[in-house]
């Protein structure tokens, strides 16, 4: 019989341990995420949402809420399309630095080089070079747009690739390149040129070959695919109104603006487009580009002289609270609202698409990303049984009517307590209130410093049902409400 020594009884122990080791429990977090996300689909009075937790290779969460389409009532879905606007940018980027790893183009080649039709004045005659990385980090001092009104509606006249082209000769530079951040619709666009030159393919045809197939994103496209508007493809609707009101948008199709904004896509695709990130960046096999290309690409390139607005190429890139680095793209078109964002330490992603304007996406990615921060650092691994006295949290779970001084407030379990969250609210980690059973229906209060304060006691009716609760010795009736 052979022997095994206690050194290595103890390794096996030790990593079996670990290989056992189980997977933090979201559950009363995206709960809370879901009401959240819910109640402000309402108080915003937003169309529909999508949205979508990614982890490396798994989707941890995904739900959506509201319409697609709000005239037909077809309910959004994490599957549903959007026009996802400027993450079209990073497709694009993807595509150039493709070209760049097979030796094809220079990071730092002219744009005049590269595009023989290319003749938009240089007003500084000391400028430094208009090259494909000023035009990846937005730093080449070009005009914002072409010279076309495509964001004015109803109809959003966007123009022809050849029509951009022309119209270069009536447009100047606005800052000398490589001095100032100014973002830049018409230099992304002429990298989706540059594509098309160098590749001797079809931009299109290019990025669809060369990524979308590869990754299997199946339901992402360089326009918005007409024939399932109103069904697969949300409907975009305006900003609101003075009157609370939301319009209808006019599809659209960018056209000759296509590279910078002209994708549609989904949340579920964008899960999958964030995790070959993630599985690229821990790789050291090619798969589209080579891992350290990736890795450059979302590092810093461009930071501008206020020390505020950082960019790497094509990506953009800053460091959250934390200090954990960001990296992603949001996205706003006609009607359409989206944002993905990657922290690529810890692999984690975040998609949010929306299907209007006046609103911001990166809002919500930063409410989910909270929630998820606090349930981290909360107690883990518990039912919602309070492990001394046996009470079901779940029994309190409900919403209630603190008016007139609040729209409404959500109580529900928060790993072994009660949290108490206020609705709307633009910061719901912030806003939540945890409370620690001590008898009966009373609850106390968590202070930061863990003490605890105020009561929190529940009422309960004949049957035996919550029908209130009392807190400072006022009250908030129970809202009866289908879930």
């Amino acid at each position: 019989m052979k022997t095994i020594s206690i050194a290595t009884l103890l390794l096996l122990l030790v990593s079996t341990g670990y290989s056992q080791e189980k997977k933090t429990d979201y559950s009363d977090a995206f709960r809370i995420i879901e009401v959240w996300l819910d109640a402000q689909k309402d108080y915003e009075q937003l169309p529909g949402i999508s949205a979508m937790v990614i982890e490396d290779q798994d989707i941890l969460w995904s739900e959506a809420f509201g319409l697609a389409n709000i005239e037909q009532s077809v309910k959004s879905e994490p599957s549903t399309l959007y026009s996802i606007c400027s993450i079209s940018k990073l497709f694009t980027s993807v595509a150039i630095m493709k070209l760049y790893d097979e030796g094809k183009l220079r990071l730092d080649d002219k744009v005049s080089d590269l595009l023989p039709w290319y003749d938009l004045d240089q007003k500084f005659t000391d400028s430094w070079p208009i090259t494909v990385r000023t035009l990846l980090t937005h730093s080449s001092g070009l005009p914002r747009e072409a010279n076309f009104p495509y964001w004015t509606g109803p109809d959003f006249p966007f123009p022809s690739s050849e029509g951009i082209r022309k119209e270069l000769e009536n447009q100047e530079t606005l800052y000398p390149s490589s001095t100032y951040f100014q973002y830049s619709n018409l230099g992304l666009t002429l990298l989706g040129d540059i594509v098309e030159e160098v590749s001797g393919v079809p931009y299109d045809a290019y990025v669809k070959q060369n990524i979308l197939d590869p990754l299997g994103l199946a339901n992402t496209r360089t326009e918005l695919p007409e024939g399932l508007y109103g069904k697969d493809l949300a409907i975009g609707y305006s900003a609101l109104s003075r009157e609370h009101e939301r319009q209808k948008v006019a599809l659209f199709q960018a056209e000759g603006i296509t590279p910078a904004a002209g994708f549609s896509s989904s949340a579920l695709d964008l899960a999958k487009f964030a995790s070959w990130q993630f599985r690229l960046l821990d790789s050291t096999i090619t798969e589209i580009l080579h891992p350290s290309t990736l890795k450059y690409m979302q590092n810093v390139h461009w930071t501008d002289p206020d020390w505020k607005t950082t960019w790497g190429l094509g990506f953009v890139v800053s460091k959250g609270g934390d200090g954990e680095k960001i990296v992603g793209h949001g996205g706003s078109c006609p009607g359409y609202r989206s944002a993905l964002r990657l922290l690529p330490e810890s692999k984690r992603a975040y998609a949010v698409m929306i299907n209007a304007s006046g609103t911001n996406p990166n809002k919500y990615v930063n409410g989910i990303h909270e929630i998820l921060k606090k349930a981290e650092g909360a107690e883990k691994k518990q039912s919602s049984k309070d492990p001394k006295t046996g009470i079901d949290l779940q029994e309190y779970t409900g919403y209630f009517n603190p008016m007139p001084w609040q729209s409404e407030l959500f109580v529900s379990a928060w790993y072994g307590k009660l949290v108490m969250l206020g609705l709307p609210s633009e910061s719901p980690a912030k806003a939540m209130t945890l409370f620690k059973h001590v008898e009966e229906d009373t609850f106390r209060r968590v202070r930061d410093d863990g003490e605890l304060g105020e009561k929190l006691e529940f009422e309960r009716n004949d049957t035996g049902q919550i029908t209130r609760y009392k807190i400072h010795g006022n009250y908030a009736s129970k809202i009866i409400r289908e879930q």
